[in-house]
């Protein structure tokens, strides 16, 4: 079993890629680097990719050309994404449903809030904090810009840790900091140091804290249907009824309706 990703060095890929191609490796783990056009493989079978969301259709495609004979191909995902559906409905997939949630696991309960109950979500949040648990504030898209987002996540931060939570401990998360500075956040964060993480759209997978109950998605009329939902899924991880919040200054009757359907 071999490991194949973006970070390692041009010679670590360059024996893998050999490795791979020969057919000296049977199972080979790895993020987009398994698509680039230099991963040949001896006899590729059975391709699965998870988190099918963040991939293209070209990038699957990609994937499954990479066999002599057609590949038998699984994909996998949580997010109802019409891109998914849509295959599914033209006959390109078969598709699985796993209805049920994880033994002791509850339903999320979710609301969409419009501005003047912004206050009532951060005493909803302090209440979860104060009986032990702990919380996501996620920061509103502002534009393609991490740069910016980054600027934003932090002055919201610093207003949140000042006026609102000033007894509670409040991590930071976005993607302008370093692997090492996540890494330390995030280990805050699992080991019950960090009280509530205020982050950009970084969390949307691959963060499992069991006594997190509570998200407030903020502006999240700025995020797709797909994205609010793996948000949600950062929650409910664990034993307890966990919450999620979805608060949308604006009025448009698009944008509740599309609040109301998640």
């Amino acid at each position: 079993i071999a490991l194949l990703v973006g970070s390692q060095t041009k010679k670590q890929k360059q024996t893998l890629h050999t490795l791979i191609k020969r057919g000296d490796v049977d199972i080979v783990i790895g993020t987009h680097a398994l698509i680039q056009d230099e991963v040949g493989f001896a006899n590729l079978g059975f391709a699965i990719v998870d988190e099918q969301q963040r991939f293209g259709v070209n990038q699957r495609a990609a994937l499954r050309q990479k066999g002599q004979d057609i590949p038998h191909l699984l994909v996998m995902t949580a997010t109802p994404i019409p891109r998914t559906l849509a295959l599914t409905m033209y006959g390109d997939l078969d598709i699985s449903t796993i209805s049920e949630l994880p033994s002791g696991r509850q339903e999320i309960k979710t609301r969409a809030l419009k501005g003047n109950q912004r206050k009532a979500a951060y005493d909803f949040i302090r209440n979860q904090v104060q009986e032990g648990r702990q919380g996501f504030v996620i920061c509103p898209l502002v534009e393609e810009s991490e740069v910016i987002e980054a600027r934003a996540a932090v002055a919201e931060h610093e207003r949140l840790s000042q006026e609102i939570f000033p007894e509670f401990h409040l991590g930071l998360l976005h993607g302008r900091m370093k692997p090492q500075e996540k890494d330390a956040v995030l280990k805050q964060f699992r080991d019950g140091e960090v009280n509530i993480l205020v982050s950009t759209a970084v969390v949307e997978v691959g963060i499992d804290v069991p006594n997190a109950t509570v998200m407030l998605v903020d502006g999240a009329d700025r995020f797709g249907l797909s994205q609010l939902h793996q948000y949600r899924g950062r929650v409910g991880r664990g034993q307890h009824q966990s919450y999620c919040m979805f608060l949308s200054e604006s009025q448009s009757s698009d944008v509740v309706q599309r609040l109301e359907t998640i």
